[in-house]
């Protein structure tokens, strides 16, 4: 199995909801979305968004997004 196509099953597999909640308190906000504080800066109101359905994060105040993989990485470089 070439490294993309385990990168895609990791992806399609894994619940950036769940991981992502491991480290921020989610709350849900919306059908798909879920919203915390930014694990990568200081911040008093929430602008760290979680879409379940299309597993990606976004920070609309640090502009830090990605997908769960992306997550895992940069959680490893704390």
């Amino acid at each position: 199995m070439p490294s993309g196509d385990f990168k895609e099953t990791v992806k399609q597999q894994a619940d950036i909801v769940r991981i992502v909640g491991d480290y921020v308190k989610l709350k849900k906000a919306g059908a798909q979305n879920y919203s915390g504080l930014c694990p990568f800066h200081n911040e008093k109101t929430p602008s760290f968004s979680v879409h379940a359905t299309r597993q990606f994060f976004h920070c609309f105040g640090c502009n830090v997004s990605g997908d769960v993989l992306r997550r895992l990485r940069l959680r490893s470089e704390d």
